[in-house]
């Protein structure tokens, strides 16, 4: 298993924790039992944040016109919106809750070139709230794909997550199955696409990221 590099700095530190923690309670408590206890307490815990952190491989079978899930999770909206940030007009929205277990890395769904880049810092509202498409902290990006549609993914910080990491930079080239970045502890990925898109999947529908296709234009 593979550990994102997001999460390297992360798991040593709480690895050097541990350690410092267990030894205090060894060392000053001196009660076998407790000391058993938070031993096995400390490795489930680490164990689930380098669980949280892991990075499987992908291989992507490029298509122009398939639209691929950027994240994993599960389809909380699928409608029509209007989007005020670059479009301003209707399009359809598809947004995936990512619970805490799944994989949180999140990848460009198609191929193209970067149009528009902005990061927003905002508030922590669940992820599955309304406004937390607008209101939470958030890195929008759009990109114009190989067939000349523009997709725009924005990626959503839930109650738990606090910090958004994003490698979009305007008028870079990107492949369909690049990663675009990485939400730490909770979050959501919004998808904005044309009215003309064909959406496959379903509301409460569980995809995965890089191999689930949403939509086809």
């Amino acid at each position: 298993m593979f550990i994102h590099k997001e999460g390297h700095s992360i798991i040593f530190s709480f690895f050097l924790f541990l350690i410092i923690l267990n030894t205090a309670v060894y060392l000053f408590i001196n009660i076998p039992f407790l000391f058993i206890l938070m031993l096995l307490i400390s490795l489930v815990f680490f164990f689930l944040i380098i669980w949280f952190f892991r990075a499987p491989k992908r291989k992507v079978i490029e298509n122009v016109n398939y639209i691929y899930a950027p994240a994993d999770g599960k389809v909380v909206v699928i409608e029509e919106a209007i989007d005020n940030e670059y479009f301003n007009d209707k399009r359809l929205q598809v947004s995936i809750f990512m619970s805490p277990l799944n994989v949180h890395i999140n990848w460009y769904p198609v191929s193209g070139i970067i149009k528009y880049y902005k990061y927003h810092k905002g508030k922590y509202l669940v992820a599955w709230h309304p406004k937390s498409s607008t209101e939470n902290e958030r890195a929008t990006v759009v990109v114009e794909s190989d067939n000349k549609s523009e997709i725009l993914i924005k990626q959503i910080a839930g109650a738990v997550a606090r910090r958004i990491v994003a490698y979009s930079e305007e008028n870079k080239k990107i492949k369909q199955g690049d990663q675009l970045g990485f939400i730490k502890f909770g979050s959501r990925v919004d998808l904005i696409l044309p009215l003309n898109a064909k959406i496959k999947v379903n509301l409460n529908q569980k995809v995965i990221g890089n191999k689930t296709v949403i939509a086809e234009i």
